[in-house]
């Protein structure tokens, strides 16, 4: 059964195992792949530690996600990749599903890169464009800090006036982004209907996913730079002139992953230069 809480205990037994396996680790930044986005850092050398070895993070419930985090060096900056990530829809609760996030805090990281595939509501957004996030619409029916306060999550209110760093995001701009806007995120793991995409985009959304935001939530909470990258992978519904099928999403990823690679290497080159 689904629970709103965090459990505290499996997010400790989690940093603990991983510090067991990584005795040194010390990330200055960490990515979160979402759908179709895993091939982008499979040339980076590194040792890996699959999910089901990590407490509380488990199997990814979805194609197009390795399960597997990746530990590597990019131009003397180490970071943590995590190749896939879990959904609230999965029904498996909200600490997975920030696991991922959590465990970059705890091992230093000041700075987080959110991937994902989406859907395209704004007509400047057709499939195949990259979409800087600028803000998101938590339409989820929940969020990851309901339940008892827990300090270590950060403050019992965190303030989400800029939940992405207006910085990171101009500079993927820079490194290629098409332009910058708003995610909208839902529960899934259905399709919206064409009526919702009518309501999402007169709410001044820009593209439409079913993740992300609970990430972003949490690392904002606790202090951390959030940067987060749509890859568009289809028109919306009412917009697309065909049925939505999670294989194109991935067709659509795999045909834009020579630019996804391109724009990721320049923001971590970026990143590591700004560290010395």
């Amino acid at each position: 059964m689904q629970t709103n809480s965090i459990d505290q205990s499996v997010l400790d037994a989690s940093s603990q195992a991983l510090r067991t396996a990584w005795p040194d680790a010390n990330p200055r930044c960490g990515l979160i792949l979402g759908s179709g986005w895993g091939d982008v850092v499979n040339h980076l050398p590194g040792d890996e530690i699959p999910y089901q070895d990590l407490p509380g993070l488990g199997s990814t419930g979805v194609i197009g996600h390795a399960g597997k985090l990746r530990r590597t060096v990019v131009h003397g900056m180490e970071i943590f990749i995590f190749q896939g990530r879990r959904h609230w829809y999965e029904g498996v609760g909200w600490t997975p599903v920030v696991l991922p996030a959590y465990l970059l805090h705890a091992f230093g990281a000041d700075t987080v890169m959110l991937t994902n595939a989406a859907g395209g509501i704004s007509t400047s957004l057709p499939p195949g464009s990259l979409m800087a996030i600028e803000d998101h619409i938590n339409m989820l029916g929940s969020n990851p800090l309901i339940g008892p306060h827990n300090p270590k999550l950060g403050t019992r209110f965190p303030d989400q006036t800029e939940v992405y760093s207006k910085e990171l995001r101009l500079r993927l701009m820079n490194a290629g982004a098409d332009r910058s806007g708003t995610y909208i995120a839902t529960t899934g793991p259905t399709f919206e209907t064409p009526a919702e995409i009518r309501c999402f985009a007169a709410m001044g959304a820009d593209a439409v996913g079913m993740s992300t935001a609970p990430e972003a939530i949490l690392a904002n909470a606790l202090g951390m730079r959030v940067a987060g990258l749509s890859c568009i992978c289809n028109w919306a519904a009412g917009i697309s002139p065909v049925r939505l099928t999670h294989e194109d999403v991935n067709e659509t990823a795999s045909q834009t992953m020579p630019r996804m690679k391109q724009i990721i290497s320049i923001f971590l080159e970026e990143l590591a230069n700004e560290s010395r």
